[in-house]
């Protein structure tokens, strides 16, 4: 079993909406999962969400468990793994299971752990940063620790950690100029943690609303992510900003923290996500 973390705050959760559609509170249904697979310029590339009945696929090579509300979700790898239960969203981790997938010929396993509105600067605080240890740290480690004792006899391997984060400390000015520090510390414990020093490490821009004004806090913040992903060995930063669509052409109009709930915008992302990992697996001393 082939084992990858996925670990965030709410756009990890996953905020893309798949089928609600009212005319008031959703924006007609512009941008969700649905009407994108009809209408997106990614439309062609999200065939194979759906089988031939129009349903959504559900992958057995690929599994996911996310713990949400004290109850584990485990199964074959589909729409609804987020925060909200049931099938109303999806987060990076659809189309990231689905690149994973098609590139290994072993079972993938999905562990997302995942909380709204939590910091690296303090709910994530990992170990090698001084001051208390976070709670979703803690919490994290136990949750991952517990879907890999799920598995029993079954032998796995942990081959890659997601890390897709960020706004809380954007808007918390005290935590832009040592996001970087934190962001290697974490890292480190991450791969101490699980015995695992060269571990693949994905870092997720918070691409959210696009280009960033030059100077702005935002611009400020996605440097500190970049200057720590390069910081870490064995790690990438992705780019997502290109991947935010309009507000006009999206379900939640009001929520830019969210990418505007646009389930197109979540597609790529997992997408980008997933080749990146790709890339770390296949360089020439990892082969």
């Amino acid at each position: 079993m082939q084992v990858f973390i996925l670990a965030g705050q709410s756009n990890m959760e996953g905020q893309g909406v798949v089928s609600m559609n009212h005319p008031r509170y959703y924006n007609g249904g512009k941008g969700n999962l649905v009407w994108s697979t009809e209408h997106s310029a990614s439309k062609d590339k999200m065939r194979h969400l759906k089988d031939a009945d129009g349903k959504w696929v559900v992958r057995s090579d690929v599994e996911i468990s996310f713990k949400v509300r004290g109850t584990v979700r485990k199964g074959g790898l589909t729409v609804g793994y987020t925060g909200y239960g049931g099938s109303s969203h999806i987060g990076p981790e659809l189309q990231f299971g689905h690149v994973m997938g098609d590139f290994l010929e072993e079972p993938v396993l999905l562990i997302k752990t995942a909380w709204g509105g939590k910091s690296l600067y303090k709910d994530f605080r990992p170990p090698s940063s001084s001051g208390e240890v976070g709670p979703c740290y803690t919490q994290m480690i136990q949750e991952i620790h517990d879907a890999l004792e799920a598995l029993g006899d079954e032998e796995y391997e942990i081959r890659g950690f997601v890390w897709m984060q960020g706004w809380n400390d954007m808007c918390t000015e005290p935590a832009v100029p040592e996001y970087a520090d934190n962001l290697v510390n974490l890292a480190a414990d991450i791969r101490r943690e699980f015995k695992s020093p060269e571990l693949p490490i994905i870092i997720g821009e918070l691409g959210n609303g696009g280009a960033a004004k030059p100077g702005s806090r935002m611009q400020t913040f996605r440097e500190a992510q970049k200057r720590g992903a390069e910081r870490i060995e064995n790690a990438l930063f992705v780019m997502t900003e290109e991947f935010a669509r309009p507000r006009e052409l999206s379900p939640n109009i009001g929520h830019g923290h969210h990418w505007y709930g646009n389930a197109e915008s979540y597609f790529l992302i997992g997408h980008a996500l997933g080749e990146g990992m790709k890339k770390l697996l296949s360089a020439p001393d990892r082969q």
